[in-house]
C-alpha cells in the first residue's frame, strides 16, 4: 500500500492514524488482462488507482470505433469522471490491458474521507485539476497538431507507455486509424 500512500503524500501529509483511516476505506483486487472494470452506460462507482499493470478508458462510437481517452499504469488514477461525479451513467469502458493489481475506493467511501480526513477533499481535487489541464491540452493539441507532433508529444510524454501499449491503442489515443499510424511511424522512421 506504500504507492498509494506516496502517491497522496506528494500533495497532502497524513499523519499514522490518517493513513489506518484511508487504508481502511479502499479494496485491493487482482485482475487479469482485458477485464472491464466500468461498462459505458452504467454509474461509475469507484476510482481506480493501478498498483501494477496498465489501465486504459475508451469509449465506442455508433460506427463500432474506439476512441482511447486515458492510460493508467503504475501509480496512476483511472475512472469516469463524468459518472463518478455526476452518478449519471458514464460513456467510458475502462479495461484492464496488462494484470493488474488495481486499489478501488468508492464513491461513498471517498465522499466519507472528505469529512473525516479534510486534506484528502484537496488532494482529490488537485487531482481532478491537474486531470483538467491535461485533457484541455490535449483538447488542444488534438485541434492545432499534426497527427506526428501529436506522436512525438505521447513519446515524450510517456515513454514508459511506447512499449506496453499496442500501436492501435497510441492511434487511437492520438486519433488516427491505425493503418495511417503505421504508414506515419515509417515515413518518420525514415527521417
Amino acid at each position: 500500500m506504500t504507492l498509494i500512500l506516496d502517491n497522496i503524500a506528494k500533495i497532502v501529509s497524513l499523519t499514522e492514524a490518517e493513513k489506518e483511516l484511508f487504508l481502511s476505506k479502499i479494496e485491493t483486487k487482482q485482475y487479469k488482462a482485458k477485464t472491464i472494470l466500468h461498462n459505458a452506460g452504467e454509474v461509475c462507482k469507484h476510482s481506480y488507482f493501478v498498483n501494477s499493470g496498465l489501465v486504459r478508458s475508451f469509449n465506442i462510437n455508433d460506427n463500432i470505433v474506439e476512441h482511447v481517452l486515458h492510460f493508467a499504469c503504475e501509480g496512476w488514477w483511472i475512472g469516469d469522471m463524468y459518472s463518478l461525479l455526476s452518478q449519471k451513467p458514464g460513456n467510458l469502458f475502462i479495461e484492464v490491458m496488462e494484470d493488474a493489481e488495481v486499489v478501488l475506493l468508492s464513491k461513498e467511501n471517498q465522499e466519507a474521507l472528505y469529512f473525516e480526513i479534510p486534506k484528502l477533499e484537496r488532494f482529490f481535487r488537485i487531482l481532478t485539476e491537474n486531470s483538467l489541464v491535461a485533457h484541455q491540452e490535449r483538447l488542444m493539441d488534438n485541434l492545432s497538431l499534426s497527427a506526428e507532433e501529436r506522436f512525438d508529444k505521447f513519446c515524450k510524454r510517456y515513454p514508459s507507455l511506447i512499449q506496453r501499449v499496442p500501436q492501435k491503442q497510441i492511434a487511437s489515443y492520438i486519433g488516427v486509424t491505425p493503418e495511417f499510424f503505421s504508414k506515419m511511424k515509417s515515413r518518420m522512421l525514415k527521417k
